[in-house]
């Protein structure tokens, strides 16, 4: 079986329902992971899109902030979601395919502005968490599965427009990229995104803040597809749907997709 997988911090899916729409009508991935959906489940507008084919759902919702949903053209059940650091945040939810395959979609902490635990209770709230992602993944080790979402971390030194200007600023730390690292080290995560595009500078984000995102293409790579080593090599045609960060009202991350034949 072969299918495409997109993930899209979105931002609002309320807000975008029209832009979701146009990404499974203009791209139409088999499944589509979104992250900071900011809607209670119930109010997810779920008539549009399995109009447009897609008919399996899974999510964990919260009013207004934070929320994971996966929309899938594909039968999916349910695979749980976890609350790591007991934030009470919808930031992780699990689907399995028919194939076996789980796919965990995650909304990682942004973590503040500070990157400091001391000064800023959200930075150290975003290290506990990836600390317990770690812990999660080093004591179920995974097979067959995927891992995509907002990240909220950009771990290569191409992976931000200035390595060195984003060292001290969140989302690139050391520290920060110490603690992904560790995660996906815990459950032998294969950065698919890179396996495909190994050089070069690769962003999914861009501030709202530039008054010009394109031209000052000031970018950070937040968005993530990681498999396990046993179907990693399934995957290929990753890429970066840049255009859609210029869509009308659009949110300040690109869709990230990966196909996997298994």
């Amino acid at each position: 079986m072969s299918f495409t997988l997109a993930t899209w911090n979105i931002n609002s899916v309320r807000l975008r329902e029209g832009l979701v729409a146009r990404l499974m009508r203009d791209e139409a991935p088999d499944v589509i992971c979104l992250q900071e959906c900011k809607s209670p489940v119930e109010k997810i507008p779920l008539e549009a899109f399995q109009a447009l084919g897609y008919g399996h759902f899974i999510a964990r919702g919260q009013k207004g902030y934070n929320g994971v949903a996966i929309l899938s053209k594909l039968p999916m059940m349910d695979a749980g979601g976890e609350d790591f650091v007991q934030l009470g945040h919808a930031r992780h939810v699990a689907g399995r395919l028919e194939n076996g395959v789980t796919i965990h979609n995650f909304y990682v902490p942004a973590g503040g502005d500070i990157p400091d635990r001391d000064q800023n209770e959200k930075f150290g709230q975003k290290l506990d968490y990836l600390t317990e992602m770690r812990d999660y993944f080093r004591w179920q080790r995974p097979d067959r599965a995927i891992l995509v979402g907002d990240l909220n971390i950009a771990p290569r030194e191409d992976d931000v427009w200035n390595h060195k200007s984003l060292l001290k600023i969140v989302s690139h730390t050391p520290i920060e990229v110490e603690h992904l690292a560790a995660a996906q080290e815990a459950g032998a995560w294969v950065d698919v995104t890179r396996k495909d595009i190994p050089e070069g500078q690769l962003y999914s984000w861009w501030s709202y803040r530039a008054a010009d995102w394109d031209a000052a293409d000031k970018g950070r790579r937040l968005d993530h597809v990681w498999a396990t080593p046993d179907i990693a090599n399934a995957a290929h045609s990753s890429r970066i749907l840049r255009a859609a960060r210029g869509w009308e009202q659009p949110s300040d991350h690109a869709p990230v997709f990966a196909t996997f034949d298994l």
